[in-house]
């Protein structure tokens, strides 16, 4: 059970708990606020408070963004998943797609790596159709799309035949 604060409009104790919150890990804004009224806080000091850690650089939505998007992509995930968990975290359209442009990440590639990691390379044409879609919704539930999907099926196969 949380308790209460004493002073919910104690901008003091908001921002000692704010500070221990970023000392865990990176915040974005929209996640800081949000426990921090989860927290009993009054709604309007603790944007106030979170103002003064922005202007101090101890909060930053787009080292937020850069970090939990570095994070996602080394978990494997692809970019579809990634949009949409930092858009449930709050960060700006704008700072999304800057990262998304400035990244230089390659999505058939890591598809493809999350593919043969979990299931190895096996020819497309020796699967059951049951088997292929099981693959297939694989990569898109971590992110992927359609095209990367496809994409990956065919690096894997390629890769087979090169081998041959």
């Amino acid at each position: 059970m949380i308790r209460q604060p004493k002073d919910p409009e104690d901008e003091t104790v908001i921002e000692q708990r704010a500070v221990q919150l970023l000392s865990r890990r990176e915040q974005s804004e929209y996640e800081l606020v949000q426990k921090l009224c989860q927290r009993g806080f009054a709604k309007e000091a603790v944007q106030r408070v979170v103002a003064k850690l922005q202007e101090r650089r101890w909060q930053s939505d787009q080292r937020f963004a850069e970090m939990f998007y570095r994070s996602r992509v080394e978990q494997g995930h692809g970019p579809i998943k990634i949009k949409a968990e930092m858009q449930q975290r709050g960060i700006a359209a704008a700072t999304i797609d800057k990262i998304f442009s400035s990244a230089e990440t390659d999505w058939v590639a890591l598809a493809t790596d999350r593919y043969l990691r979990k299931f190895g390379a096996a020819k497309l044409s020796q699967l059951e159709p049951k088997e292929r879609a099981k693959r297939q919704r694989f990569l898109a539930q971590r992110g992927f799309s359609a095209n990367h999907v496809y994409a990956a099926e065919a690096a894997v196969q390629e890769s087979l035949e090169n081998a041959d």
